[in-house]
This record gives structure tokens, sequence and C-alpha cells, in this order.
């Protein structure tokens, strides 16, 4: 990362930092270098093309998310299962171990499940949320330990420091999942984690158009993911560079008001007598706060909550809501509202799923940036179908 953006507050870094000089024109903006054939020479003294991750407009926005995340280098790619398959890939083959938490998003469980033992890569899986429940599961053969925090859908955190230091000790890479948290809310390379994916589909644009994904860490580490992404391919568009760059510039304003409107209507539901259970970490009765007060900045802007009743009656407050559409994905400027045992954990099987504590009933909201009054009252109007 460029010495320069060390200085920088993170609001400056999302509008700045990375950004390409238009020498032709004089633009503000980073150009859209569409083109698949450049000339050999050329300025950049090496073969520049868009399978290789190098044409300006991958890397000016690989170097914002770097310079957000603390990294000191960055790789966009065109989903962010690219972006933590590409991980496996990278740093695991046949005969290694890999310590995997069982609270993941329902792609990652997918992957590891069907691809990770095609390849003869061992696993272990931890149920537990106490840090010290990884101790166990290490081997001499343990290369890699992949965790989200916050999770996907129950908003589990998980004590990314005290990971950190018990996996370096022990020369084991930890790769984190961030795309709940965001880099404005939270930074796990600062914490000691090697590795840090997202997939910038949802935070990182915010406007629910794009698909990609992006890995961050140390120069040494992506040197070694690099020429995996380029044999397999998974490279974005200078169209979507585009769109992911613009995203960029207001991650900071829409994380703020995200992270406001997710606490009020946790807040909110967590009060409310139709609600049985509410999971957001901001919530002094999360049961994992303490944590994430600790190595978080904000919130998030994603909630999950189970109201009162049976399937049908949660099925009903769906039916109700006005401004939370029902949809796949997350983290756009609208609110959103799914099952994820219909969306995101549809493949993990039913009596998993159970013991992950994702019941039927669960409805997880990407809170958006509305006015957040007209939020609350959407879900008040939406919990009468409890009644």
């Amino acid at each position: 990362m460029a010495e320069g953006w060390l200085n920088w507050g993170l609001s400056t870094r999302c509008v700045h930092a990375g950004t390409v000089e238009d020498t032709v024109a004089g633009g503000v903006n980073t150009p859209i270098f569409a083109s698949s054939a450049f000339r050999v020479p050329g300025p950049t003294g090496r073969v520049v093309y868009p399978r290789y991750q190098n044409i300006p407009g991958q890397v000016a926005v690989a170097q914002k998310i770097a310079a957000l995340e603390n990294a000191q280098a960055g790789i966009v790619v065109a989903s962010g299962m690219a972006a933590i398959s590409s991980v496996f890939l990278a740093f695991c083959q046949t005969g290694d171990h890999v310590i995997l938490h069982r609270d993941l998003y329902g792609g990652t469980l997918g992957l590891a499940r069907k691809e990770l033992p095609r390849r003869g890569i061992d696993i272990t899986w931890v149920d537990a949320f106490h840090v010290e429940d990884f101790e166990a599961a290490f081997r001499p053969q343990t290369r890699l330990i992949y965790v989200e925090t916050p999770s996907n859908p129950l908003m589990n955190i998980l004590d990314l420091e005290t990971l950190a230091q018990m996996a370096r000790s022990r020369g084991v890479l930890t790769v984190v999942d961030n795309t709940f948290a965001t880099p404005i809310n939270q930074n796990p390379l600062d914490l000691g984690i090697d590795i840090v994916v997202h997939s910038g589909t949802k935070y990182l644009n915010g406007h629910s158009d794009l698909c990609c994904g992006a890995v961050v860490g140390a120069a040494s580490l992506l040197e070694a993911i690099t020429p995996v992404i380029s044999l397999y391919g998974p490279s974005l568009s200078p169209y979507d560079c585009f769109l992911l760059e613009r995203g960029l510039k207001t991650l900071a304003l829409r994380m703020a008001r995200h992270n406001h409107n997710a606490m009020a209507v946790a807040a909110y539901l967590a009060q409310d007598p139709r609600v049985a259970r509410v999971y957001y970490p901001g919530l002094s009765e999360h049961p994992h706060h303490h944590i994430a007060a600790r190595q978080m900045r904000g919130f998030g802007g994603m909630l999950s909550f189970e109201p009162k009743g049976n399937t049908k009656t949660a099925h009903r407050v769906m039916e109700r809501f006005h401004f939370f559409q029902p949809a796949v994905s997350l983290g756009g400027v609208e609110s959103l509202a799914c099952f994820p045992v219909e969306t995101s954990h549809a493949s993990v099987p039913p009596l998993q799923r159970e013991q992950m504590g994702i019941r039927d009933t669960l409805i997880r909201l990407s809170v958006g940036i509305e006015d957040t009054e007209d939020l609350l009252k959407d879900v008040d109007q939406a919990l009468e179908a409890v009644l």
C-alpha cells in the first residue's frame, strides 16, 4: 500500500485511494480501459491483459480496497465465491488439513463439502464460538483456518486477535470473510489475520447491480494467489471495475447509515413482544457483544430475527413487508429480507441447519439507507401478522 494512504481517513481513502489519473482529458475518475489487446512493449514495461488482473481499472479498485483494509496488496475477481475458492486453491493441496467454522455462508459450505474432499483436503469443523475451542482442531498438517465474522445469518462473532495469535504460533494461515462488517467497521488484518476476502457484490459495490469479489493481504500472499486466478480466469471486466470503484467512493457514508438503521431496527425488534429472538451484535444482550465492541467500529447493516409463531406466521410477516423487499443478496442501498433456509443456506441439509440454529422461521434483514422511521413503521405493520 502506498505510504501516503496511511495518513488518510477512511472516507478519504474511499474517494481517492487507487484512482488512476486520466492523462488524456483530465477526468477525475479512473478511465475505463475497454481493451483486451495492449501494445507490447507498453508503458508499464510488462504484458497487460485482463485475465492477468493488471489492467489499470482492475489495479485501481484493488488498491482502493487494499487501502481500506490496511493491506499491502489486493486483487478483484468476478464474484465472492471466486475470491474464496482462489484462496483454497492457492494454499491447500492434497494431504493438507483445514479448520473451518461451521457458521459460514452457504456457498462456502458447499465449496468445502463438495470440492475440498475431492481434492484430498481434510476438514475439521468447529461448531463453538469460543476461540479456545479451535485449539483441539490443530494437526501437524493444518494449513489454513477460515472463519466469517459477523457470520451469516446469525451474526455470531469470533475473537479474531486471539485466533490469529493461536494460528500464527503454529504457522497456520488465517482467512476471514469480512463481507458483513466491511472495512469501514472492521479490519481483520490489523488484528493479525493473514488474508481477508469480500463478496464485493454486497456492501463494497452497494447498489445491487454488480457481482464481484476481492482478496487482500500481504504482498507475498497475493503473489501466490494471483497466478491461480490468472489460470482459472475469473477476471473482472473494465466496466464492472468502474461500477465497483464508483460504489466504493460512498462506502463510508453508506455504512454509517446502514449501521444507524440496523441498530434502530434491532433495538425495536428486541423490545417487541411479537418477536421471539433477535440476532445483532450491536445489542448488549448479544452473547458476543463484548467481542464485537472491541474489534468493530460499527456493527453493520445485517440482522436476523424470529417472529413468534410457526413457519406460516413468519411467511405472513414476510408478505406484509413493504420496504423490506423479498430478495436474494444483501448490502445494497435498499432494504431486503429473506429466509436463509430458502436462499443462502438452502443447500445445507435441514438437520445441519437446525444444529446451526438456522430455523425455518428465521428472517434475515439487510437494512438499507432509507429513513429510519419508515423502516420501523414497516417492521411494525409487518409484525401485525403475528397477532
